[in-house]
């Protein structure tokens, strides 16, 4: 074995460790904090070319990334989805964080997932600006649902929460600007995807935190991937499935540009022609609609990796 692979599990408060080597795993639990993260680099240290592989499993896991990011040690973030497919490959039936950890660090030595690559500062900023514009988003609509119908004694508590929700979410919204404006590349990477009708301050936001640097991406199928928007057939001898979407990427992504995109098929001259196209062909609503998803982001892809404004005969030809 030329390399040390580490799973990690990890929580809120702590992370599980596992070490494989030689068929045989060092185990160690590590508080989710700085000098837990100190430790950890030191256990490290006691093991050769050490490959750490922890799951995509929400914020608990940035800090630490962005630790051993800073520290230039090898690792990667996977998908949740194909470490699970593993486990049921290898019938696991019991669950538990140790356990966890010791299958992520199987999986890191068995398909020896690609290194990640973290974002710039400037990026990793704007990511933590939108997601707390869309927190605060959910929590408005959440309160807008409680205040169907509420009892006229708790009309009053919620109509003041979303007063202030209200002024809450206009912070992050300027400030998402206000970065975007003072940061070179990230303004004229706005200014390019501003040429593509139909896509609004908030899509670019989101385009601009979840795609990154778009070279990272050899091809549109790959964005498309990322975004979980690839096609996943189902068939098996005569029978065939509906082909629907696989869903295994970024969904905060998928849900900026589905409703923009029923949009643009009503009102985008250009997603508008296209989707009449399939229409014509006999597909479904909802079939048009995850293709039209699907067109505004490999434009948006187009425009930010040739460094090219949006041009609307080249769209409408391709």
């Amino acid at each position: 074995m030329t390399f040390t692979p580490i799973g990690i599990d990890i929580a809120k408060a702590k992370f599980d460790a596992a070490a494989l080597r030689h068929g045989k795993y060092q185990t160690k639990v590590f508080h989710n904090t700085p000098e837990g993260f100190t430790a950890f680099l030191a256990w490290l240290q006691t093991f050769p070319a050490p490959h750490v592989c922890l799951e995509a499993t929400g914020r608990y896991g940035d800090a630490l990334a962005l630790f051993l990011s800073d520290h230039d040690l090898a690792f990667s973030v996977i998908n949740p989805t194909p470490i699970h497919a593993f486990g049921q490959a290898e019938l696991s039936r019991t669950k538990t964080d140790k356990r966890d950890a010791k299958r992520i660090a199987r999986f890191c030595h068995s398909q020896r997932p690609p290194l990640f690559q973290p974002p710039p500062p400037a990026v990793r900023q704007l990511q933590a600006l939108v997601r707390r514009f869309d927190n605060l988003v959910e929590m408005r609509q959440m309160e807008k649902n409680r205040l169907e119908g509420a009892d006229p004694t708790v009309r009053t508590s919620i109509e003041t929460l979303l007063a202030t929700l209200e002024a809450e979410i206009a912070t992050p919204r300027n400030r998402i600007r206000e970065h975007i404006d003072h940061d070179p590349d990230l303004r004229q990477r706005r200014d390019r995807l501003d040429t593509i009708p139909g896509v609004g301050d908030a899509t670019i936001a989101v385009l601009l935190a979840a795609l990154g640097d778009v070279h990272r991406f050899d091809r549109a199928r790959c964005v498309e991937a990322f975004a979980g928007l690839s096609p996943k057939e189902r068939q098996s001898g005569k029978w065939k499935g509906h082909t629907r979407l696989s869903k295994i990427g970024d969904a905060r992504l998928r849900k900026a540009l589905y409703f923009p995109a029923l949009v643009a098929w009503r009102h985008n001259p250009l997603i508008r022609a296209f989707c009449e196209r399939l229409k014509a062909q006999g597909k479904n609503g909802k079939i048009i609609a995850c293709a039209a998803l699907r067109k505004r982001l490999v434009l948006a892809y187009g425009v930010l990796k040739s460094g090219q404004p949006f041009d609307p005969n080249y769209a409408l030809a391709a």
